[in-house]
């Protein structure tokens, strides 16, 4: 019984691979092969035109959208001074992080 369930699950395979040979392959190509007539080089030019004046006609965005604008605070200025004294207090630390215990 498993003999010809294997024998004929082989002999299946055999026709499906031949049959599958003998369709035809699907021919297509991606590029355009057709020549250009001079009044679709024309009209392709004129579409082209009318792209680059529309696109140039577009405003520069010079303020940005940023719809939570009026909700975040503005960042606090700190004085020069203050920032001087916190620099120095890094540079402190830093160095004082560097140095080994025992020095």
């Amino acid at each position: 019984m498993l003999r010809a369930m294997l024998a004929a699950a082989a002999v299946s395979l055999v026709l499906t691979g031949s049959a599958a040979a003998q369709l035809p392959m699907p021919q297509f190509s991606l590029q355009n092969d057709k020549h250009k007539t001079p009044e679709e080089i024309e009209h392709d030019k004129a579409i082209d035109q009318a792209y680059r004046s529309a696109t140039k006609k577009i405003p520069d965005p010079t303020t940005t959208n940023d719809p939570w604008a009026t909700v975040r605070p503005a960042a606090a200025a700190v004085p020069a001074k203050k920032k001087q004294e916190l620099s120095r207090a890094k540079k402190q630390e830093l160095s004082e992080g560097a140095k080994k215990p025992g020095e």
